[in-house]
């Protein structure tokens, strides 16, 4: 058989897509900034097919390109322009194939697509507490693939935090089964921490136990004004110290990102008075926190950390703050071309670093506007700067001077978005050489073919 015949076989009737019309939208990055090109898509509905897929395709030595929700911000699951890559898309291996409510675990493929897997988790009293503006989209294979972070991860972590077990398919098609939803596993090496962030350069996710947590019975959200962002952090302590582990989302963002969206859409009020920046403050509980969550905001205002301060009365008004700091991204994409940068540094280094930083890239390129926002809670910070339609300033000459500045502080190019193909040159100057010798050791242990996600975190 041909390579195709025998492709086709391996993953079922309708499954191998190679006319270029229905190619095309698994070849284009979520931003529309790159595509490249890929001899097939292949969309496999069980392990057992993914794992043929495999096997096949490193037979031949045809690389493979994984990808989830293609929701990604990096790049990492475009297939390069050489055109010699085959896509394997997750979207029908999208099971939740367990829920056991009294062990707080769920078991589910990894092209679950996140808002199902909360949502069905919140039908049996449950939470998975990671959430992100992309969870209608965003797939579970991608969010551990790429370590992904969210809203929430001041108290509940990465996504590596709430991964308990895993499943994979090797570079050669051979089937790793570690689907175990155990607390305590100390049997040899914790080999699926690998995959976790190793954005399918090392294998293919296929599925995953991942950890629940008591759903909240009581919410609160606040918007709180702020005139200078070194007060955030002098908040972020006083919230903390007061809340303890209640508080679970701490985020912020400058008057720009609501100017952006009210200029798309005007009929729009403002959340509150005109503030330089806001934060948007949650804290939930299983017991009544309503007055201590208020004694903590009158703390803020009574301290001088924080202007001003709106709470959300109800679920609909919860969701338009949370609507103002989520739809950022979706706004700044209609408003042009941009450079993207998803770093972290120290949590107290984040108002000296934006500052600083929005300072230098401002002053150097004439046009350039920063919009930095993010989770100042664990010092993620998505510093992107809106640049001129006519591309008078190249998006490079940017992140040169971005992650200059990054390196200065101490923090690290990426936070939860990853590598992928944008950031792989970036990754050399942040990195030493024997940290890199590290993980291209790994690599090719795993994948000495070369043929998982190639060009993905590594040239």
């Amino acid at each position: 058989m041909t390579f195709f015949e025998e492709l086709s076989r391996a993953c079922g009737p309708g499954a191998l897509l190679q006319d270029p019309a229905l190619i095309a939208p698994y070849v284009t990055d979520w931003r529309g900034t790159f595509t490249g090109r890929a001899l097939a898509v292949v969309r496999p509905a069980s392990v057992n097919e993914v794992a043929e897929i495999v096997r096949v395709c490193a037979q031949n030595r045809v690389a493979v390109v994984p990808q989830g929700g293609n929701t990604g911000l990096a790049v990492g699951a475009t297939p390069l322009d050489a055109g010699d890559a085959v896509v394997l898309s997750l979207v029908r291996l999208n099971r939740i194939r367990d829920l056991d409510a009294d062990g707080f675990t769920i078991s589910v493929d990894a092209g679950c697509v996140l808002a199902d897997v909360r949502e069905r988790a919140s039908q049996a009293g449950r939470l998975f507490p990671l959430s992100l503006a992309a969870e209608g989209s965003a797939q579970i294979g991608g969010l551990i693939s790429t370590n992904a972070g969210g809203t929430s991860v001041v108290r509940y972590g990465t996504m590596r935090a709430q991964v308990l077990g895993l499943e994979v398919v090797l570079a050669d098609g051979t089937r790793l089964d570690g689907m175990r939803a155990l607390r305590k596993d100390n049997a040899g090496y914790d080999w699926k921490q690998l995959f976790i962030g190793a954005e399918g350069t090392l294998g293919i996710v296929t599925g995953a136990v991942l950890k629940l947590v008591p759903k909240p019975r009581f919410v609160a959200t606040a918007l709180l004004g702020i005139d200078r962002l070194q007060d955030a952090v002098r908040a972020f302590g006083v919230l903390q110290h007061m809340l303890g582990e209640t508080l679970s989302a701490f985020e912020f963002f400058p008057q720009r990102a609501v100017a952006l969206r009210l200029a798309h859409e005007p009929a729009l009020a403002p959340p509150m008075g005109e503030r330089a920046w806001y934060l948007l403050v949650e804290a939930s509980s299983a017991l009544a926190l309503d007055d201590a969550f208020e004694t903590a905001l009158a703390e803020t205002l009574d301290g001088g950390c924080a202007a001003d301060a709106v709470v959300a009365t109800d679920s609909n008004r919860r969701h338009e703050l949370w609507m103002w700091r989520e739809s950022i991204t979706e706004h700044e994409r209609r408003a042009g071309p941009s450079a993207k940068h998803d770093v972290s540094v120290a949590i107290s280094q984040v108002p000296a670093f934006v500052i600083e930083a929005t300072a230098a890239v401002e002053a150097r390129f004439s046009g350039a506007r920063v919009l930095a926002f993010g989770h100042i809670g664990d010092g993620n910070v998505h510093f992107n700067v809106l640049l001129p339609a006519d591309g008078s300033i190249p998006r490079e000459d940017v992140t040169a001077v971005v992650h200059a500045m990054v390196r200065q502080y101490g923090g690290s190019i990426t936070a939860e978005h990853g590598i992928g193909r944008y950031r792989r040159e970036d990754l050399l100057a942040q990195r030493s050489p024997g940290e890199m010798a590290l993980m291209r050791a790994v690599k090719r242990a795993l994948d000495p073919s070369g043929v998982m996600n190639p060009g993905a975190v590594f040239s």
